[in-house]
């Protein structure tokens, strides 16, 4: 039967649970949280557990979660976590730092052919056997009282990931490929993977590789406007402007209210609120140096002649991989493998784990010191 999860909502309680996760030196974590009428995630419910504990955290009721806080960042208490970046993120908006070391273990699944950004519940399924419910999945954890239903579900969350967690480490043990995350995971916990710098929210939206010139100033500069205001006001992107408005002003450039008025989708109520602002925005990309404007980064295309190599390495990729029982998608994707066929070197592909496993092999197959044949209907690859 297991375990009753603890329920923390007073500062002895919590004190005490810090005192006990203390006594190993790792845990297990997740969070459960919202953001759908926030730009930053609004922690909920976090649980922990370790052999001796397992224990569901009420932020909302806490005046402070500074003894966990201290957990989360001592550098001797490995953090294991499913799928992090979104658990770390909330971190790093109450820190400004990311929590480590971390253990994740959808990474550590790529490396043990249990998939490719597999899903916590399908993980423990294959790892352990257990079928998790999914019917709290779209709860509201922001609702107080939490029943004893949701708590359940969200204390299975790292009851089971320390099964989980212990299976991948010996495997990885077993199979010498432990200090193969040792990079993917010290990248998972810098600071840059989590900084949304105003300048460089352009950058993500879908579509402005249909812009030009003068036109991605101006959306540089309307897009750093709006995550500027969604970072102030804590709101989503969307509620300041959506998407598309932005690319349309970027494309139209409005000179007064009567312009913004014709932009679909911009509505009456932001004109009248910040329709200044937005059109000082439009000036600001239009007056920038056309040497300061941004531009798409595209990487040269392979000539017609060698796109058929890329497929050839990929068919070796593939190889190497099934040899390992790792995912190619974890290795390479089809750029990685252009980029080496057009001469770079510097490149992940060729350096650690990954080099070991392929990219080793296809360099030489493209030196000429490996090749590729046809035996017996199978794949063979033979040195020169």
């Amino acid at each position: 039967m297991n375990e009753t999860a603890l329920y923390i909502d007073t500062p002895e309680a919590l004190q005490q649970l810090c005192e006990q996760l203390r006594r190993h030196d790792w845990f297990t974590l997740d969070t459960e949280f919202l953001r759908e009428k926030t730009y930053r995630a609004r922690l909920c419910l976090l649980q922990v557990a370790n052999p001796d504990v397992i224990a569901c955290i009420d932020p909302l009721a806490l005046p402070d979660l500074g003894p966990l806080l201290d957990l989360l960042y001592d550098e001797g208490i490995t953090k294991v976590l499913h799928a992090a970046h979104q658990d770390l993120e909330i971190f790093f908006d109450m820190r400004g730092t990311v929590p480590g070391p971390i253990f994740d273990t959808q990474i550590a699944a790529t490396l043990l052919g249990q998939g490719e950004q597999i899903g916590y519940g399908n993980l423990v399924k294959e790892v352990l056997g257990v079928e998790l419910t999914k019917a709290h999945a779209r709860a509201d954890w922001c609702q107080r009282p939490l029943d004893a239903d949701q708590l359940a579900y969200a204390a299975d969350d790292v009851r089971y990931l320390r099964d989980v967690y212990h299976h991948q480490r010996t495997k990885l043990q077993e199979l010498g490929r432990e200090a193969w995350l040792a990079a993917d995971f010290a990248e998972m916990t810098s600071a840059e993977r989590y900084r949304n710098p105003p300048e460089e929210a352009w950058q993500r939206l879908k579509g402005a590789n249909r812009l030009r010139g003068v036109q991605l100033a101006v959306l540089q500069t309307v897009a750093a406007w709006r995550e500027e205001q969604a970072q102030l006001s804590d709101r989503p992107r969307r509620w300041i402007l959506k998407d598309e408005v932005l690319l349309d002003l970027a494309r139209h450039m409005p000179k007064d209210s009567r312009g913004m008025q014709r932009i679909r989708g911009l509505e009456e109520g932001t004109v009248k609120r910040s329709g200044q602002a937005i059109l000082e925005a439009i000036n600001a990309g239009q007056v920038m140096p056309k040497a300061q404007w941004p531009t798409i980064k595209q990487g040269p295309r392979l000539p017609a002649e060698q796109d058929a190599l890329v497929d050839v390495l990929m068919a070796l990729l593939r190889e190497r991989c099934r040899e390992q029982a790792i995912s190619p998608a974890a290795v390479a994707g089809r750029r990685d493998l252009e980029k080496l066929i057009m001469g770079e070197r510097d490149t992940p592909l060729l350096h650690g784990w990954r080099g070991e496993v392929a990219g080793e092999s296809l360099l030489a197959l493209l030196e000429g010191r490996l090749r590729l044949a046809v035996r017996d209907g199978r794949l063979q690859v033979e040195t020169c």
